[in-house]
């Protein structure tokens, strides 16, 4: 009996690790031989843990499983009474376009076989045949942008660590994840390591740069473990070191751990951190580009960034750039949360509408009550209402919206949010998290805290004074945490006026 089950975070927290003993200890009871396959998440964390049984060659799903429920899988998987069907004729899947996620879910995260069964490595093959400025040259034309939340294109930013002058370059990778409601990077780690540790070497082969280093934050131990291992299957293997899959061309990477400050998820702060100093903002310019770690030419991507290179190169540029809208090309992992019936990662080209994701992909509310506002972007993004639900997601799209599509987080509320106490939990997050490099934000922020009291005690005269305070801060932050943490107050006073009580009403 062959039977999959995720060992990702989610999972385990939902009780995986029980389940998975169950299986072993009722194998063993009945005599039954058992393959377990620990794998990543495929996403549908709304039933996990999921188990995927073997049947007639297809994987069935059942889920989701408590420890109770392992007797009757062995009774009969179709049978079971949490049988669901074929794992790929599930909605949730159909409907997706799995590129960067191909793999999560599907194979044994640490075995490199499975891996290469799947596709893995046929990228990093095919860039190793290529010289470094035409692999910088695919990247360009396939239109990948930045996914941590800047959108900016990667394949400029590697032209630009490509035609610097130095004698050591590097590849990092911002897997700082630290928006609440993101999760896709931890999942990607979690489920497929090697597609990372190969988007990270054909990279380095096409900047020039020989080291790389994924930065990755404390409070994800699995991810570590997980990361940390599969670097090391990789370098027995000679997929890293002196001679990349024996081409004489050099690439190795190491994992760093973090110590958890949010604002390390900025490039110029995480760069900070990495050469052992205190996690500040650097002032820009010199872009990372020019001078990055240790001063030298640096590529700092995201993991989805990162992690979505191989299939390019698998499938080609031309291939990747035909899904999308407008400057937002290829795919985007969304991460669905908050107030949802069915909150999970769904990869789908850009392009779909707002409403869509929420009340068909998410089902809308768990509650059953009407959706509120939905948070884009993370708890500094903008809050977007059932009035732009037809806004169709990519980056330029939603920007013309009022919003940011940032890492493609998004949290529902129902109609029983309080928004003002929403938008002073962003500006209370700001102050905790600031670094305290620049004033609008070291101070700003907690004047904000501040004034958002007085308007909900009811003075007039801080409604004004707050809008004012966030076109301050907007402007004169060094970093996305002080300059984007006035989106979702400024988003809720347009969209909510009324829940801010008598002090806008005396303000008008």
């Amino acid at each position: 009996m062959k039977v999959w089950l995720p060992r990702d975070a989610a999972a385990k927290a939902l009780g995986a690790e029980a389940v998975a003993a169950a299986l072993e200890a009722e194998a063993a009871r009945r005599g039954v031989a058992l393959e377990l396959v620990r794998t990543g998440s495929r996403g549908m964390v709304w039933l996990e843990p999921l188990a995927e049984v073997e049947i007639d060659g297809a994987r069935h799903a059942v889920g989701p499983m408590t420890a109770a429920d392992v007797p009757a899988l062995f009774d009969g998987a179709a049978a079971h009474p949490k049988a669901l069907g074929p794992v790929e004729a599930l909605d949730w899947m159909r409907a997706q376009t799995r590129l960067t996620f191909a793999r999560c879910g599907v194979i044994d995260p640490l075995s490199l076989s499975d891996y290469a069964a799947h596709g893995g490595l046929a990228g990093l093959r095919r860039a190793l045949g290529m010289a470094p400025a035409e692999i910088v040259a695919e990247v360009t034309e396939s239109g990948l942008r930045g996914r941590g939340g800047a959108g900016f294109p990667t394949g400029l930013k590697w032209k630009t660590v490509l035609e610097a002058e130095a004698p050591q370059k590097y590849i990092v990778c911002n897997a700082d994840e630290g928006d609440s409601g993101t999760f896709a990077d931890r999942m990607l780690m979690e489920g497929d390591p090697f597609t990372l540790i190969e988007g990270m070497a054909i990279a380095g082969l096409g900047v020039g740069a020989t080291r790389g280093y994924v930065y990755l934050r404390s409070e994800y131990p699995d991810a570590i473990e997980v990361m940390e291992a599969a670097v090391r299957l990789a370098r027995e293997a000679g997929l890293l070191g002196e001679s990349v899959l024996g081409s004489g061309r050099a690439f190795d990477m190491e994992i760093r751990a973090g110590a958890g400050a949010y604002v390390c998820g900025e490039e110029t702060s995480l760069l900070n951190s990495l050469e052992g100093k205190r996690g500040i903002v650097r002032a820009k310019p010199p872009l990372p580009a020019i001078e990055g770690l240790f001063g030298r030419p640096t590529v700092v991507n995201n993991v989805l960034s990162l992690a979505t290179v191989p299939v390019i190169f698998e499938k080609g540029a031309a291939f990747y750039a035909d899904f999308g809208l407008g400057r937002s090309r290829g795919t985007i992992p969304l991460q669905i949360a908050g107030n949802v019936a069915r909150g999970g990662l769904f990869e789908t080209a850009f392009g779909m509408p707002l409403g869509r994701i929420v009340e068909e992909i998410a089902g809308g509310t768990a509650s059953g009550r009407p959706v509120k506002a939905v948070q884009v972007g993370g708890p500094l993004g903008a809050y977007m209402v059932p009035a732009q639900f037809d806004t169709p997601f990519g980056y330029e799209e939603v920007d013309g919206a009022g919003g940011l599509v940032g890492h493609a987080g998004l949290t529902v509320f129902d109609d029983g949010a309080d928004m003002l106490e929403m938008a002073r939990f962003a500006m209370e997050f700001c102050a905790v998290e600031s670094c305290g490099k620049c004033t609008p934000c070291r101070i700003g922020a907690v004047r904000g805290v501040e004034t958002l009291e007085r308007v909900r005690a009811g003075d007039a005269a801080a409604v004004g004074l707050l809008e004012d305070l966030c076109e301050t801060m907007s402007a004169g932050s060094l970093c996305a945490l002080g300059g984007f943490a006035p989106f979702p107050v400024t988003s809720a006073l347009k969209h909510f006026p009324e829940e801010f009580g008598a002090a806008r009403e005396a303000a008008e």
